[in-house]
């Protein structure tokens, strides 16, 4: 059929996608981009995205063509005071009654245009990212925002009513 690129997003493959390579075989639930659910998502030149955790009814079948890691350059503001909150924080992982959650020190913001595509032949189940340094002026680091996908199309299928998380009718539900 079709070549088609679509966006993998790093959070949807490790909260439950599986893992791929150049060759397979895949049935995604794809969403078009620009679809206004996901506001500001650049989707990196696709025209697609992996969407697991909506009902999109349908699955696309196809190859895998090519598979790119998608890098994206952000820039990180420490706040000081929040860093320093952070640090006299009890031990998480300290057997505690309370749990404490504080807010994070660091703002990230994606530095518009400044990503990169690295040609891989598999997609990581996690990836790997740079972690906001601890000092005090902005910084940038690069992380790993998913995988874009050549996609060659070759069908289109319904998803069953019990995988897609919702329940069919029973004959006495209709309205």
């Amino acid at each position: 059929m079709a070549l088609t690129r679509v966006f993998y997003e790093d959070w949807q493959m490790e909260c439950c996608g599986t893992p791929f390579a150049v060759g397979d075989e895949v049935a995604w639930p794809l969403a078009v981009h620009g679809d206004g659910e996901r506001g500001e998502d650049p989707g990196y030149g696709a025209g697609a995205r992996v969407e697991n955790h909506a009902d999109v009814g349908q699955e696309t079948l196809g190859r895998v063509h090519a598979i790119e890691l998608v890098h994206q350059e952000h820039v990180v503001l420490t706040d000081p005071r929040a860093a320093e909150r952070l640090d006299r924080a009890p031990d998480p992982d300290a057997e505690s009654e309370g749990a404490l959650l504080l807010p994070s020190p660091y703002q990230m913001e994606a530095v518009p245009g400044a990503w990169t595509l690295e040609p891989v032949t598999a997609c990581p189940k996690w990836f790997r990212s740079e972690e906001p340094g601890r000092g005090p002026g902005p910084h940038r680091i690069r992380r790993t925002q998913g995988a874009l996908v050549t996609l060659d199309v070759t069908g289109v299928r319904d998803i069953p009513a019990e995988e897609s998380g919702t329940t069919p009718e029973e004959p006495g539900d209709r309205h």
